[in-house]
């Protein structure tokens, strides 16, 4: 009797197998986990000791592909425990091969990212001056992109070369690739023209972040430099996208190219009896209230003349172009109500001859021909 109850309660032997696969499959798993939590939390402790706050971005950003990369050790350690048919080990080592480029890959693209965000904390945009923060960081972000983006092609290289019959086409596809690749060439010019533009643009930095442009006939600020297009933040909150090539290749206007304070004008067209030095120290009145005027210089000048009108021009300086609109916005309006409450005759006027004056020009006109 109980020879029969162990027979039937005795597994197949594939079915232990398999059950002894699963068992060491999964204590690989939960040991590699706890050892990535262990080392991960020692490395924690210790980058929270140092006063350099570049080890713990740094432990931040390398903890996911690490974790993945200690359960494809542990896995690999244990595979020769495992009770895998032919099929099953190549299949293993097939995906074995796209795993490990993939992790190293994603493990150097962290770096890079680590080494950027570690960059990018010396870097203090809202500075008033922040001019040469601004140029180092548009520099950095767009070598990380090109590096992002040569360690992907490289990644993805290396994991099709995993594959025996990839490599086997790939001979046959280069020595034929000589028309293929003038056919991609001319259809990827523009994309290409773009991205040897962003590369270009990195180093001779004609705009950077956080510069203010005058583009297609739009006021905005940079606020992301990609390695093909440029989005522009325009004041009222659209974005402006712009390719890279439109920088190298077309003129704009760059308010902070070398330096973030600006100077700004107000014009007004005004009357020619204007009584130009009564409204000469209403303006420095003004100007010198308003807590967005940097305190550098202002003025008021007369800078054209016309029969009916001049142009009054004042100029104004402030610390940024954000500050600079805005100063400009709000003299304009100080002044124009100062004139229409004091000073109503300031406003053009148009002047006409009395009829009679007309007629005598006439006449003499006539006389002139005779």
């Amino acid at each position: 009797m109980e020879d029969l109850l162990i027979g039937h309660l005795a597994f197949p032997p594939a079915l232990a197998a398999l059950a002894a696969d699963l068992i060491i499959v999964a204590l690989a798993i939960i040991v590699a986990a706890i050892a990535h939590r262990l080392i991960h939390a020692l490395l924690v402790r210790i980058a929270a000791r140092t006063r350099n706050g570049a080890d713990d971005l740094i432990v931040a950003r390398v903890r996911e592909p690490a974790r993945w990369m200690f359960l494809l050790v542990a896995l690999g350690m244990v595979q020769p425990a495992l009770h895998l048919p032919d099929w099953a080990v190549r299949l293993w080592i097939q995906l074995t091969g796209f795993a490990i480029p993939g992790l190293i890959g994603w493990l150097a693209i962290a770096l890079v990212r680590a080494t950027s965000d570690i960059l990018t904390t010396r870097h203090d945009l809202t500075a008033e001056d922040n001019l040469e923060a601004r140029r180092r960081q548009t520099r950095l972000v767009i070598l990380v992109r090109i590096a992002v983006f040569l360690i992907l092609f490289l990644t993805i290289c290396m994991m099709l070369l995993s594959i025996p019959g990839v490599r086997n086409v790939g001979v046959t596809l280069i020595a034929s690739a000589g028309l293929a690749g003038l056919a991609v060439g001319a259809a990827a010019q523009p994309a290409l023209k773009n991205l040897i533009a962003g590369i270009q643009l990195a180093f001779t930095e004609p705009i950077r972040i956080d510069d203010v442009l005058i583009v297609e006939g739009e006021w905005g600020r940079v606020e992301e430099i990609r390695l093909t297009y440029v989005v522009v933040r325009i004041w009222d909150d659209r974005r402006l996208i712009v390719p890279v090539s439109k920088f190298l290749e077309e003129s704009f206007q760059n308010w902070t190219r070398s330096t973030s304070a600006l100077m700004g004008s107000v014009i007004l067209h005004l009357d020619p009896a204007t009584d130009f030095a009564r409204l000469r120290a209403k303006a420095g009145e003004i100007v010198e209230a308003n807590p967005r005027w940097d305190r550098r210089f202002w003025n008021l000048q007369v800078t054209e003349t016309a029969p009916d009108a001049v142009q009054v021009r004042v100029l104004v300086t402030a610390r940024d172009a954000g500050h600079a609109f805005d100063l400009r916005c709000e003299v304009r309006e100080a002044l124009l109500t100062f004139i229409a409450q004091e000073m109503p005759e300031a406003f053009p006027r148009r002047r006409q001859l009395p009829a009679g004056a007309l007629d005598i020009r006439s006449v003499n006109d006539g006389a002139g021909d005779a």
